[in-house]
This record gives structure tokens, C-alpha cells and sequence, in this order.
């Protein structure tokens, strides 16, 4: 019955997200893509982060990639097939990034990826400016906003399933090795580099996707729409509030945060990123390993104190007996 609550859980989910589109109005609606484009972003980051304990801040390198990819194909091919080709190009980059990079680690690999983002956004400006003559380009799709959620939605149970698939798998040992301690789990016969990169991979594929999935929500794209930083930190916040090595805890930090992400930046527009540095502060002192985490230890202490008094009340009983 365990092994079938992950399975159970995600149908009822999905058949609950299933019927959300039916019951809101435009702006109901722009909100479920809104939370669904971050829960897949979350779980897909996860994927590789989580495990591994690599903090990844070059979410919004592949997600600009996906979303520029469909900002230049748009008037050439069908919608789904520049997906298909989204993914191909995620695949490729991050086959090439994760080869050369890979074997950094702790605040190098974060740098990196960090400056992975701003690299990508100022080589896709000049190229734009100097070679396309102009900055952005629109994106005329005939696609829905029902139909984006609903492949949002695709995606983020694709992230979830891949992911509880890997934990239960060779793969899944493999990776919590490396998480715990490299050098041991290198030791111990772990391929280091080529789990780090099937991971790696398959989370920035999913990314990419997001991206281009989102992408004709924007109608007009430039570098600093689709590769603002606050992508990447909103993802990593969000993830790490939840507890990025829970299956479920992504999703648990981006809902919530999400609409209060909507609430500050509509209440506070001048101080939205000074309260978002403060948050942060707060989740990683507060929550160093999630809320799921958090809420497990307060029931197993629970638990322990039932149990005690439990015990101390059965004594006089068996005593009399």
C-alpha cells in the first residue's frame, strides 16, 4: 500500500487541478498558470538540487532558452513541435554546461551557475542589437491560457513522477551518496559525474520546457523579461521553504509563496525586493530543511511524549495484574 501512495495522491491532484479552469474566471485563471509555472519549476529544479544539495541559480538560463526558442520558431512551426525542439535545445546546453561544470562544488558551482544566467542574457542582448538590429520579438501562438495550465500541470507531474521513480531506484541510492558525501560515494564506486549529469539534465530539460510553455503568455519577449534573476531566486526560495529533498515539499513552498509573492508585489512595488531578500533570510534561519521537514520533527516529538505518558499510565495497571 505504500508503494501506491505516491501514484494515489498525484490522481487525485491531477484530478482535482483537472477542474480549476472550470470554476474561475480570466483572472483566476492567470493565477492557476501563475502558481502551476512555479510548482513545476520548484520540482523540476529539485530534481537535481534536492538530492544533491547543489544550489543551482541558473533556472532562468534555460527557462529564457525556452522561451526565446519559441520566440524565434513561432512563425516557422507548429506550437507543440517547437516544444519538442525546446527540449532538444535544453538537452543539448545542458549536456555542454553540466560536462564543463559539473565537478565544481559548494559556492563555486553557485557562482557559476549564476553568472551562467547573466552570460546568456548579455550574449543574447548584443546578438539581438547588433546582428538582429532590434531588442525583443513578438510571439503570436494560438494557444489558450487553458492549455498552457494544463501543460504546466503536465510538467510538474512528470517532475514528481520522475522523481519518485529515481528515489526508488539504484539511481535514487546513487544520488543520496553524492548529497551526503562525494568523495565517499566516489569511493564507494558511484559514477559521480555521469549521475550528476543525467540529473542535471533531465531537470533543465523540464525547465526549458516551462519556459516554452510560458512564453506566449508574454506576446513580447526581451533577455530582460525571460532572464531576470528573480526567476532563479524565487524558484530556490520556494524550494528551500518547502524542503527542496521532500518529493512533495516543492510544491508545498510554491503555492503558498507564490500568492504572497503577488500580494508584496502589488502592496509593496518599490520594496518587493528588499522584503524578498529578507524572506529569504528567514526561510534559510527558520527552515533550514524545509517545512515538511520542520513538521516531521514537531510529530515525532509528538509522538515520543504520547508514548511516555502512555506507558507511565499502563504501569499501576500491570502492577494490579
Amino acid at each position: 500500500m505504500k508503494n501506491l501512495a505516491f501514484p494515489l495522491v498525484l490522481v487525485a491532484l491531477l484530478v482535482v487541478l483537472a477542474f480549476v479552469p472550470m470554476f474561475v474566471e480570466d483572472y483566476g485563471l492567470g493565477l492557476a498558470v501563475g502558481v502551476m509555472s512555479y510548482a513545476a519549476l520548484c520540482s523540476s529544479w529539485a530534481l537535481f538540487s534536492g538530492p544533491t544539495r547543489y544550489v543551482s541559480l541558473a533556472t532562468v538560463a534555460f527557462f529564457g532558452t525556452g522561451a526565446y526558442t519559441v520566440a524565434v520558431l513561432a512563425d516557422y512551426l507548429p506550437f507543440y513541435l517547437i516544444l519538442v525542439v525546446a527540449a532538444a535545445v535544453g538537452l543539448t546546453a545542458s549536456l555542454v554546461v553540466g560536462l564543463a561544470t559539473l565537478r565544481l562544488a559548494g559556492i563555486y558551482f553557485v557562482v557559476f551557475s549564476f553568472g551562467l544566467a547573466e552570460m546568456v542574457r548579455q550574449l543574447l542582448t548584443w546578438y539581438e542589437v547588433n546582428i538582429t538590429g532590434t531588442l525583443g520579438r513578438y510571439i503570436f501562438v494560438a494557444i489558450e491560457a487553458r492549455e498552457i495550465y494544463f501543460m504546466l500541470v503536465a510538467v510538474t507531474a512528470a517532475a514528481l513522477s520522475i522523481r519518485w521513480w529515481i528515489d526508488r531506484g539504484r539511481l535514487g541510492l546513487a544520488v543520496r551518496a553524492i548529497g551526503d558525501d562525494e568523495i565517499v560515494a566516489r569511493h564507494a564506486g558511484v559514477d559521480v559525474t555521469r549521475t550528476k549529469l543525467i540529473l542535471f539534465s533531465i531537470s533543465s530539460v523540464l525547465i526549458t520546457l516551462v519556459g516554452a510553455i510560458q512564453a506566449p503568455r508574454w506576446t513580447y519577449v526581451e533577455p530582460s523579461i525571460v532572464f531576470n534573476p528573480t526567476i532563479s531566486f524565487l524558484t530556490l526560495i520556494m524550494a528551500l521553504l518547502g524542503g527542496a529533498s521532500r518529493l512533495w515539499g516543492p510544491i508545498c513552498g510554491a503555492v503558498p509563496l507564490f500568492f504572497l509573492f503577488e500580494w508584496l508585489s502589488g502592496r509593496f512595488p518599490d520594496h518587493y525586493s528588499i522584503i524578498l531578500g529578507l524572506l529569504f533570510i528567514l526561510i534559510v534561519f527558520l527552515f533550514p530543511n524545509g517545512v515538511l521537514a520542520r513538521l516531521e520533527q514537531a510529530w515525532k516529538v509528538l509522538n515520543k511524549r504520547h508514548g511516555k505518558d502512555g506507558v507511565a499510565k499502563e504501569l499501576p495497571n500491570e502492577r494490579l495484574a
